[in-house]
């Protein structure tokens, strides 16, 4: 037997809402520490094209994580298509990887 149980369908997008809004708030953040790292320890050349890179990649971040917020105004979403779930991992780890090359 199974109970059915009355839930708020809004609830669950919020939250998804909310934690795309977490994740770009800190990419942001790792954005502008990569450039205050970069200009800070000289401007390298190689820092400098680290900082571009990262930049692009926080800008393909922010573009996936824009367009599933504005998919999320609805009670009942669709699911995150595999190409933004894809695109929004490879710009994260393009966004460390940046990192770590900036600080070698």
């Amino acid at each position: 037997m199974t109970a059915t149980v009355d839930r708020d369908p809004g609830l669950q997008p919020e939250r998804t809402r909310l934690a795309w809004r977490r994740t770009t708030l800190t990419a942001t953040v790792v954005a502008l520490l990569a450039v205050r790292q970069a200009l800070h320890g000289g401007a390298a050349p190689a820092s400098l094209i680290a900082v571009a890179l990262s930049a692009l990649a926080w800008l393909g971040l922010l573009v996936v994580a824009h367009r599933r917020m504005l998919r999320m105004g609805v009670a009942r979403p669709e699911p995150l298509a595999p190409r933004g779930a894809l695109t929004a991992t490879l710009c994260t780890v393009a966004l460390a990887v940046f990192a770590a090359a900036m600080l070698f």
